[in-house]
């Protein structure tokens, strides 16, 4: 049975295509957002509501306390696991999302070593006297993949690549994604893709939207419960902006205009890894999304 990605740069349409895909097909969504694992972040991580899901089960959201790290491995383990058990139930797999590593480590092979203590002394070490830069530009030396996928602040991905980079000699990307992937041969990838002028403007009034939900109210709830004493959670696009607001380091106007910045920074990102792998069909939004998905799955 297929196994159905559906991908692209935030704020293109992934989440309801793929509910209306899934009720079309029958099937079920696994989320690949990274920052949807966390409970409680949800305005700042536009995380389709229980309403919006229309009866299709959705999978591997709501797994973590924003004090607990996700990491590849885990996350690897945990989605070949939830495909098996939809396809056991004679249900497809509808894999949703834009965090391109976590995707690639779905269909492909990819091995994660364990943490060698010299070797991250080392690098944290660097951190600590150096900052991230020097850092982040070995990484974009040693593998532009990597750098293009992780974010230059958030020093502890950074740090892990490049120490399986020291312990493997080889990219911590592995390779780049094959015409075939080495877990599901059958996968058939569709990647959204839009102008990005026009992109730019729906993450605009994306984030304006978000503010007005109660995204300061969520992220207020969020430090209580500890989200700046975990690593990972708190450099979440917008959450770290609000953070930095309650914090007094910017005003509220500064931390709109850079959560804006940010993710169209971020889709930027997204759209250079997504272009990397030729095995995804591209769907534009003048094309009808759900008739093109259906016509390759029939063919």
């Amino acid at each position: 049975m297929n196994v159905i990605v559906i991908c692209g740069a935030t704020a293109t349409g992934k989440s309801d295509l793929a509910v209306s895909l899934a009720k079309e097909i029958d099937g079920e969504v696994i989320n690949a957002d990274s920052m949807q694992l966390y409970k409680g972040m949800d305005i700042g991580t536009a995380k389709i509501t229980v309403e919006q899901r229309q009866g299709i089960p959705h999978h591997l959201m709501d797994l973590l306390d924003v004090t607990e790290d996700a990491n590849v491995a885990w996350y690897q383990e945990k989605a070949r696991e939830k495909i098996s058990e939809i396809h056991s139930r004679g249900k497809r797999a509808i894999i949703v999302g834009g965090t391109g590593l976590y995707i690639k480590a779905i269909l492909d092979d990819l091995n994660f070593p364990d943490t060698d203590p010299l070797v991250r002394t080392a690098l944290e070490l660097e951190y600590a006297t150096k900052g991230i830069g020097p850092l982040f530009e070995r990484l974009e030396k040693l593998d532009p993949a990597a750098a293009l996928a992780i974010d230059r602040a958030n020093s502890r991905r950074v740090i892990r690549a490049l120490e399986v980079i020291e312990i493997t000699g080889q990219p911590f990307t592995a390779n780049l994604p094959r015409k075939e992937s080495t877990k599901y041969p059958n996968a058939l990838q569709f990647g959204l893709v839009m102008d990005r002028e026009i992109l730019s403007e729906v993450i605009s009034s994306r984030v304006e939207r978000m503010w007005e939900a109660g995204l300061v109210t969520e992220v207020e709830g969020l430090i209580e419960s500890g989200i700046t004493r975990g690593t990972t959670a708190q450099k979440a696009l917008g959450y770290s902006q609000v953070i930095a607001f309650k914090e007094g380091k910017i005003s509220e106007e500064d931390a709109i205009d850079e959560t804006k910045r940010a993710t169209r920074q971020y889709a930027r990102r997204q759209e250079t890894w997504f272009s990397r792998d030729e095995r995804i069909n591209w769907i534009s939004p003048i094309q009808n999304r759900i008739e093109r998905i259906l016509s390759s799955l029939n063919s």
